[in-house]
């Protein structure tokens, strides 16, 4: 049974959450302080956590980034926060995803489990990653290797020039997407489809966002990019 984290500060709306996860056959835990919340999400292996931004003692937009920072959970915000620059912020600190408030419960769910269907795809079966102590073996077929950039799809590491980058589980599998298709343009919109698969307000933030961040992580020059390449008007491509 999955396992999930609220930390959320209105009494009512976490109640609400949880019944809904219970219905639909979840365990949920809730905290009502940021950093009472932070603790038990690093304390424990949650399959996901539900963070509103607004809280006491501490910002969700700290606790998603402390939490980012050493574990690969899938991080759904939920906040009456409605602003585009929200958004973007709550994505770049490493969300997969952005509710706003008030929300469907039963819309929160359905992206919850798909988020949670698409970790375990993801992760293969391994179980819950964390960014420290991965297996490194990888058979030739199961690596990708261009220039200095080693993608180890087995062990779901990337490294530049031998250094590794530490990705999120959304990140890895935007690159490898984009590595598996070499110099193919694709729009943003194609990639929200294929690599999210969730209608979601600020899809397009979405993909900005975990195209900036991969940029920053592998590339010499985020702002003259070797590997992906935007062509505007178009979309993004991955160039070899």
């Amino acid at each position: 049974m999955k396992n999930i984290l609220i930390i959320e500060d209105e009494p009512s709306i976490a109640d609400l959450q949880k019944d809904y996860f219970d219905i639909n056959g979840f365990t949920a835990d809730i905290c009502h302080k940021g950093d009472e919340g932070l603790r038990q999400a690093l304390a424990n292996d949650y399959d996901l956590i539900v963070l509103d931004l607004s809280l006491p003692n501490m910002d969700g937009l700290d606790i998603c980034k402390q939490i980012r920072a050493v574990k690969d959970v899938p991080i759904v915000i939920v906040s009456a926060r409605k602003e585009e620059v929200d958004k973007i912020r709550g994505l770049g600190f490493g969300a997969d995803d952005y509710v706003t408030k008030p929300f469907s419960p039963s819309e929160l769910v359905a992206r919850v489990k798909a988020h949670l269907a698409r970790y375990e795809r993801l992760v293969g079966g391994r179980g819950r990653q964390h960014f420290a102590g991965q297996d490194t073996s990888a058979s030739p077929t199961e690596e990708i290797r261009i220039r200095g950039l080693l993608i180890d799809k087995a062990s779901r590491r990337v490294f530049v020039n031998g250094k590794e980058a530490i990705m999120t589980a959304k990140e890895f599998d935007v690159l490898t997407f984009m590595a598996t298709h070499p110099n193919r343009v694709f729009s943003k919109e194609h990639l929200f489809e294929r690599l999210w698969g969730l209608d979601s307000v600020g899809d397009i933030a979405t993909v900005v966002v975990h195209i900036r961040r991969i940029r920053e992580k592998i590339e010499l020059d985020p702002s003259n990019p070797q590997f992906i390449d935007t062509v505007w008007g178009a979309g993004y491509r991955f160039t070899v």
